[in-house]
């Protein structure tokens, strides 16, 4: 077993602290094309500027994380990809830049080419890069704010460091948006869905992409609605070992179901969730867990496409 089971406890949101220096800063690598980056899978947009950075904190030897990221021309950069060298989470969770790539060619096969697309910010800032569709979130709004607990005392300097890397030009509405939009997630699907139907404020045709790495970051926004924990595997031949383990920890913590995600060839990480009602929340219902219903089942959006972890629904009109 790969680490601890993980809470949100360990990660810190959003409070006021006294302004100090940024912890870490981002130090550039290298530039180039995404031919030059094989492993980003984005061969088919070679009109992209990509530019990787370590990410430094003074006294520690190696980089503790590395952010790649793609832009045209001189437009905001968007982290196209995260690796995390540290057993913390820092920012972000890790996802697969085959899934990504796959996803934004399926948006283009299932959605037309004026339709609106809803996701979490950071995945909004990834589709409308590869795709150019609209999408609800154009900025890097750096909601939650995800750091190792012993950073909590630069909380204030690390939104400011953030806010000035990613050239985040967000408006209250947009982020009044954002509210709404996680807010709609961790509501029951009756709830959530007309909720996203006003944000779009009219009959336009949309589509809602979600990532089981949601589950993480909507717990830590709502944790009164929706409890959330994770654990790391490795992947190995001993399947009914693995699944052991799982029921040890539903078992242990009297948690009420999990799902999974593929981080790596040799390691998936397990969401579990602490009750029944995180389990009727629209984001866990899109999403398949142990012992509840498929998602394919869920009557309130459509079930257009998933890889990996990511989904993609079309979201009913105001009369569909």
């Amino acid at each position: 077993m790969t680490g601890g089971l993980v809470l949100l406890g360990w990660v810190a949101y959003t409070t006021w602290i006294k302004p100090v220096d940024a912890p870490y800063h981002y130090q550039h690598v290298s530039t180039g094309n995404p031919q030059q980056y094989p492993d980003l899978e984005l061969d088919d947009w070679p009109e992209l500027t990509i530019n990787r950075y370590d990410v430094i904190v003074p006294d520690i030897a190696k980089p503790i994380a590395q952010a790649t990221v793609a832009q045209r021309e001189n437009s905001a950069p968007v982290l196209i990809k995260w690796q995390n060298n540290s057993k913390e989470i820092l920012h972000t969770l890790d996802w697969k830049s085959s899934e990504l790539s796959a996803l934004a060619k399926a948006i283009k096969q299932y959605a037309p080419r004026d339709a609106l697309l809803l996701a979490w910010w950071d995945l909004s800032q990834q589709l409308n890069l590869l795709t150019e569709y609209e999408t609800l979130f154009t900025n890097h709004l750096k909601e939650p704010q995800i750091i190792p607990q012993h950073w909590l005392k630069y909380s204030r300097a690390i939104d400011a460091y953030e806010n000035a890397f990613w050239q985040n030009k967000a408006q209250r509405k947009e982020i009044e948006n954002f509210g709404q939009f996680s807010l709609a997630l961790a509501s029951k699907p009756e709830e959530g869905v007309p909720m996203l139907r006003k944000l779009i404020g009219s009959d336009r045709e949309a589509y809602l992409i979600v990532h089981v790495t949601d589950l993480y970051k909507l717990g830590l926004m709502y944790p009164e609605r929706i409890g959330v924990a994770y654990q790391n595997f490795p992947l190995s031949g001993n399947i009914h070992g693995m699944i052991n383990h799982m029921k040890v920890q539903l078992k242990e913590n009297d948690f009420d179901t999990y799902t999974l995600q593929s981080i790596t060839d040799s390691e998936i990480r397990v969401y579990f969730l602490s009750d029944e009602e995180s389990s009727q929340s629209l984001l866990a219902q899109m999403l398949p867990f142990t012992d509840k219903p498929a998602p394919m089942e869920l009557e309130a959006l459509e079930l257009l496409y998933q890889r990996g972890g990511y989904w993609l629904y079309k979201i009913p009109g105001e009369r569909g």
